[in-house]
């Protein structure tokens, strides 16, 4: 079905031309778009005799109605305020351009429909070939998955990017309730570079045109439409994995995922025999949160002391005592080079546990 909004422009748009009052009904008889405001959302009752009738026009009380048809079958029921000769033409110029959006959307839904059963492994090989060559669509262009991810990824929701952001060689759709689906077409040498700013336009258009907070991640270049849910899936990965070790990125690249991605993969019991080497029945609870933030800010100025203190408003001694502290509990000298690679593990290790013992919220 078309969404609500872009028949509600249809019937606006015609009254600007036509001075002439519209609306567009379903076949259960609710109106879903009029120029007349008060009247959405009505159930016009008298309709339902026309609605199961052979006849295509008819005039009930001051209003012309049409049928919009697909196929043969009404979908719509396109109504205009007034019964002379030119109500009637204007009222088949509407009805016919409701038919029109109907056989453009039918054609975007089959897409759409195709695009998803790819992303969800749906297919049979021999289907993807197939069905792609009837719909024009390229089986080997160069593409990327960029996934978005959003409180609501609501239909309307994706008409509206599709606004900002639409090329007929790309597609927006979505399969879960979070996440907006952009399967692009780029370049074939494009760099992951060039793949970001292509993420952070999306990110800038959900936040400044539609003002809507998302993170943007990004899957694997692929050459072969049957990898399309590969790529997908790394994108998924990408945005699962920044969130556990990362959430403040807004723009996150599969192949940028370093460690964490290794992380990952890791077995549960594996990581937890590996807390209790370290920690034995202890967890990274115990330690104060200036602590674990001293920790952190010495990683990223790579173990340098003078610089972390410098960073911190602290006196170099007082950096000292708080790592002093990590070495009592845990035996581990972060100042040595070995022993910081095994307590960023640590850390990283026990956020991962977390997240598989509390489950990915979205």
């Amino acid at each position: 079905m078309i969404s609500a909004q872009i028949l509600q422009n249809v019937v606006d748009g015609l009254k600007e031309l036509l001075r002439l009052d519209f609306s567009v009904i379903e076949t259960e008889g609710r109106i879903v778009a009029s120029t007349e405001s008060s009247l959405i959302g009505e159930v016009i009752d008298s309709l339902r005799p026309f609605m199961v009738s052979a006849a295509e026009v008819q005039i009930i009380e001051g209003y012309i109605y049409f049928k919009a048809f697909d196929n043969g079958v009404a979908e719509y029921v396109v109504s205009i305020k007034g019964t002379d000769i030119e109500s009637h033409k204007a009222g088949q110029i509407a009805a016919f351009q409701v038919e029109c959006l109907l056989t453009a959307y039918k054609e975007r839904y089959d897409k759409d429909n195709f695009i998803k059963n790819l992303l969800l492994d749906n297919l049979l090989l021999v289907d993807i070939y197939s069905r792609a060559k009837k719909m024009g669509i390229s089986s080997t262009a160069t593409r990327s998955i960029f996934l978005i991810e959003v409180e609501d990824a609501s239909l309307t929701l994706i008409d509206k990017l599709r606004k900002f952001y639409e090329n007929p060689k790309d597609f927006i759709t979505n399969v879960d309730e979070h996440h907006i689906i952009v399967v692009k077409q780029v370049k074939e040498n494009s760099s992951l570079q060039e793949l970001e700013e292509i993420a952070s336009t999306l990110a800038d258009i959900m936040h400044t045109e539609l003002e809507i907070n998302s993170r943007v991640s990004i899957g694997t270049k692929i050459s072969d439409l049957k990898n399309v849910s590969l790529s997908y899936k790394e994108a998924k990965m990408a945005l699962e994995v920044s969130s556990i070790f990362n959430p403040e990125s807004q723009i996150v690249n599969y192949e940028n995922l370093g460690i964490g991605r290794l992380i990952y993969q890791l077995p549960l019991s594996l990581c937890k025999i590996f807390m209790f080497e370290i920690l034995g029945e202890t967890s990274l609870d115990v330690f104060e949160e200036e602590v674990l933030v001293t920790v952190d800010k010495f990683f990223e100025n790579n173990l340098n002391v003078s610089e972390t203190s410098r960073q911190l408003f602290i006196h170099r001694n007082t950096l000292v005592y708080r790592l002093n502290k990590l070495i009592k509990k845990t035996g581990l000298d972060l100042t040595n080079f070995d022993d910081a690679v095994v307590f960023k593990i640590l850390t990283m290790v026990s956020k991962y546990i977390t997240y598989k013992e509390e489950g990915y919220k979205y």
